[in-house]
């Protein structure tokens, strides 16, 4: 189809910017883990985002000039990855060891600042109208995203977290890049501010779907893609949609089940919990979450202007539905 094709084209401009990025030589000892970071495989969602609704509003000349933008998202996506997993003591991200794993913590927490830098470096490489604007948008993405991060640690302690708190902290979390990489392309493509407002109100709701989506699959992938282990968050007790939605619906002894799963199950309880989501409507319900916020950010996504990058744009969004990895 002509959408993948363009998704696809558009992936790999991505992946070559990443790879030709000017990074020095020395030190080794971080600008080799930093290198190892950014070639580490990726959906790239974000930058294409960008890109495409650069392309949507302002063609291929804008495309062009967003690139350093898109790579800036994408940085600093991979600088909250390095960071996450010291957080949260991880040992593997993307099928590989993370970082702090294959050097150390100290090494990590460098790789991640020298990442953080530049991301802004990038930004401010695009041609913005109002560059001073373009990063104190940036700026108030980042900052929610950070919001977001401490309320899910703050979860992690918590017994009383309602599903609706967990929408509002993935909206920060997730959904933040996902808003600004939008807007940001259509500012960039020349968009007024109402079809830039209309692109952070897609990149809000779809980042919802994704995050959704994601602790749904946690749950029910089937087969290798996947690349994690299935129920590994319920066996960390991560508060998720799932599991706070089954605490919701949940009463007696089958709400007590749920309440032991807060501290984490074993990993051949998993079969059980999903067995006992599924009487309980919780999957259903999720998927529900997910189609709802998908058409949300297609509707919204109806400010773009006709063309083939619009259509690669929602196809790719529609896409966030349907994923089984």
């Amino acid at each position: 189809m002509a959408d993948e094709g363009l998704v696809r084209a558009t992936r790999e401009r991505v992946e070559e910017g990443l790879r030709t990025l000017d990074l020095p030589a020395a030190p080794a000892e971080l600008y080799d883990p930093v290198r190892y970071v950014l070639a580490a495989p990726g959906k790239r969602v974000r930058p294409i985002m960008l890109l495409l609704g650069a392309e949507a509003y302002g063609g291929a000349g804008a495309a062009d000039g967003a690139l350093p933008a898109a790579l800036a998202v994408e940085v600093f996506h991979a600088f909250t990855l390095v960071h996450d997993d010291i957080m949260d003591n991880a040992d593997e991200r993307r099928g590989r060891a993370t970082v702090h794993r294959r050097w150390d913590a100290a090494t990590a927490i460098l790789a991640g600042d020298m990442l953080f830098g530049l991301a802004y470096d990038q930004l401010a490489r695009a041609p913005a109208r109002q560059p001073a604007a373009l990063v104190r948008r940036f700026h108030r993405a980042v900052a929610r995203l950070c919001e977001g991060q401490a309320l899910d640690k703050a979860f992690e302690r918590a017994t009383d977290v309602s599903a609706a708190a967990y929408i509002d902290m993935i909206e920060r979390k997730t959904a933040a890049l996902l808003e600004v990489a939008l807007e940001i392309g259509a500012e960039l493509g020349g968009a007024g501010a109402d079809d830039v407002a209309a692109m952070g109100r897609a990149g809000r709701a779809l980042g919802r779907a994704f995050q959704v989506q994601d602790d749904l699959l946690d749950v029910t992938a089937e087969g290798d893609g996947w690349g994690k282990a299935v129920g590994g968050d319920l066996v960390e007790g991560k508060r998720t949609f799932l599991l706070l939605t089954a605490l919701e619906l949940a009463s007696g002894d089958e709400r007590l089940w749920f309440e032991r799963a807060l501290a984490g199950i074993d990993a051949s309880e998993v079969p059980e919990a999903r067995r006992r989501m599924d009487r309980l409507g919780v999957l259903d319900a999720a998927r529900e979450a997910v189609a709802r916020d998908v058409a949300v950010g297609l509707d919204a996504l109806g400010a773009l202007p006709a063309g083939a990058p619009a259509d690669a744009l929602r196809a790719l969004c529609a896409g966030l539905a349907e994923r089984r990895a």
